[in-house]
């Protein structure tokens, strides 16, 4: 079934905006699409209003940092209730210029989801209606999940590395 879900997905997106997939993968039976940054807010839509796709449930978004800190990212998880259909979509872009359009006016819930995502990430979503901290305090000049910032607090005395293994 995924691998149908995939196919159909891929052929749709692939003639509707051609260029648009920059890789596209089966990983334990999820379809999971990386799509280019300036197509994002298009294919998003596409899949939700297609009759056939029929994306219309926003499961997650969320921001992430790859592995060489140079560029973040934001995943969708969609969902075609109907169907019990997922789908995994993928974009990234230069860390140094974090902007993305946003999905609030395609899913409400997107709402508070890319507000965590600014938060923690630092990711500006054109477009927001409110994108403020929505957990961190409005103080903070940093990003805290991104990879510059340690998991721990450099400044303690009282942990000994060697009791973790460093």
């Amino acid at each position: 079934m995924s691998q149908e879900v995939f196919n159909k997905v891929q052929q749709a997106v692939n003639e509707k905006f051609p260029g648009a997939i920059e890789s596209a993968e089966l990983t334990f039976n999820f379809p999971a699409f990386v799509i280019k940054k300036e197509f994002i807010h298009q294919v998003l839509e596409f899949l939700k209003t297609d009759e056939e796709q029929n994306f219309h449930f926003l499961t997650d978004l969320t921001g992430f940092q790859t592995a060489d800190e140079k560029q973040l990212g934001v995943i969708y998880h969609l969902h075609n209730m109907i169907k019990n259909h997922r789908v995994r979509i993928k974009t990234f872009f230069d860390i140094n210029k974090p902007e993305i359009p946003t999905a609030t006016d395609l899913w409400d819930g997107a709402n508070w989801m890319e507000r965590e995502t600014f938060d923690f990430y630092g990711v500006k979503f054109k477009g927001h209606p409110n994108l403020k901290r929505i957990l961190n305090m409005d103080e903070m000049d940093i990003h805290p999940l991104r990879k510059e910032f340690p998991l721990e607090d450099q400044t303690r005395e009282d942990k000994d590395d060697k009791m973790f293994g460093r």
